[in-house]
């Protein structure tokens, strides 16, 4: 509890006391985190342990894992280079055949370059790729992610990489 004497000052001094008052008491307020902060904290973290747990499925051979991430549903949009692939097991099919063992896999490096919500339940993520792939040479480049959390759960909605 604050105690707070008033001592007969000019006019002016206690509007400036007053603000200063306001001020101190309105720090604590402004300073503790909303609830959506919170909530896009825990989402965020939500979405990188994922794109963790893809890296660590991709290097390990796991590519039926690594699709774990991505919406199974024939609505699940893939943008490469050879077009646009529509449906959860098309893009499974195409990961299969360009991909088709562990030297054409190569070792997978993710480097988040940007992560934001752009409303509730939506995750916008822009990242580089690297594939090291000492027998056939290196590849990278950069994608963009969509998100959407369906049931409780993060999933990718919208792939373009090139």
């Amino acid at each position: 509890m604050y105690t707070i004497a008033l001592v007969k000052t000019r006019p002016y001094m206690k509007q400036v006391f007053q603000l200063a008052l306001l001020c101190l008491l309105a720090v604590p307020a402004v300073s503790q985190p909303t609830a959506q902060t919170l909530a896009d904290n825990r989402d965020r973290r939500a979405i990188l342990e994922i794109l963790k747990r893809q890296t660590d499925d991709w290097n390990a051979g796991r590519t039926d894992r690594f699709m774990m991430a991505y919406w199974d549903s024939d609505s699940l949009t893939f943008i490469g280079k050879a077009g646009i692939t529509y449906g959860y097991q098309p893009t499974l099919a195409n990961y299969k055949k360009r991909y088709p063992s562990r030297a054409s896999m190569g070792t997978l490096k993710f480097d988040i370059l940007e992560l934001t919500f752009p409303s509730p339940g939506v995750a916008y993520v822009i990242g580089r790729f690297h594939l090291t792939r000492p027998e056939l040479g290196n590849a990278e480049g950069y994608f963009t992610l969509l998100w959407r959390k369906i049931n409780n759960r993060w999933v990718i909605v919208s792939d373009h990489t090139g």
